[in-house]
């Protein structure tokens, strides 16, 4: 496989597989989130293999790709951290039901991944992620959380702090980690101790 193909090929992908979703509750094109999620993952590293995972992390939770096929175009280790990335939906049952237990799954393999890309890319992820939230918090107020299969925005600040601090010992030294520091603080304050 051809290293300096790989990101253009894995960008070109990811927006063919994302044509047509947006953003939740918004007009925004879905590609913009991988695409920042893979700019801020480019702020720790420059390992192509990983920022190519960032741009790709949700092609198999939200696109209908399967892990194999990410690992046939894009290699083991791409494939590998996507999945990292990447929540069992459990087809079937209500998301509302099923998003705690995807979180701590989420959290815990995070904690036992061998590859540090799978941290960054979490990061990449969870930085664009909060990124949008406080942006539509100050514009929409409580009714934000509407928009999510969690409702309750306790849990939300649960989720992300609990990301932050498991993320501290290998990305606290980053600027990326101390800018998702400030917006979980910012957004979450009414919920988390100080």
């Amino acid at each position: 496989m051809r290293m300096e193909n790989l990101l253009n090929r894995a960008v070109a992908f990811a927006a063919q597989k994302h044509a047509g979703q947006l953003r939740k509750g918004t007009n925004l094109p879905y590609i913009i989130h991988p695409m920042e999620a893979a700019v801020i993952c480019a702020s720790i590293t420059d390992d192509e293999e990983v920022l190519a995972a960032a741009v790709l992390h949700d092609v198999v939770e939200d696109a209908g790709v399967t892990a194999d096929e990410v690992k046939s175009l894009f290699g083991k280790r791409v494939a590998e951290i996507v999945a990292g990335d990447s929540e069992d939906k459990r087809e079937g049952l209500p998301p509302a039901d099923t998003w705690k237990v995807r979180k701590v799954e989420n959290i815990e393999h995070m904690t036992s991944a061998s590859d540090p890309g799978v941290r960054i890319v979490c990061l990449g992820d969870k930085l664009s992620n909060i990124r949008s939230i406080q942006r539509d918090l100050e514009a929409l107020g409580d009714g934000l959380w509407q928009r999510f299969n969690q409702k309750d925005p306790a849990e939300h600040a649960w989720y992300y702090s609990t990301i932050a601090e498991t993320l501290r010992a290998e990305l606290g030294g980053t600027g990326a980690w101390r800018e998702y520091r400030e917006h979980v603080n910012a957004v979450f304050s009414g919920y988390l101790e100080q």
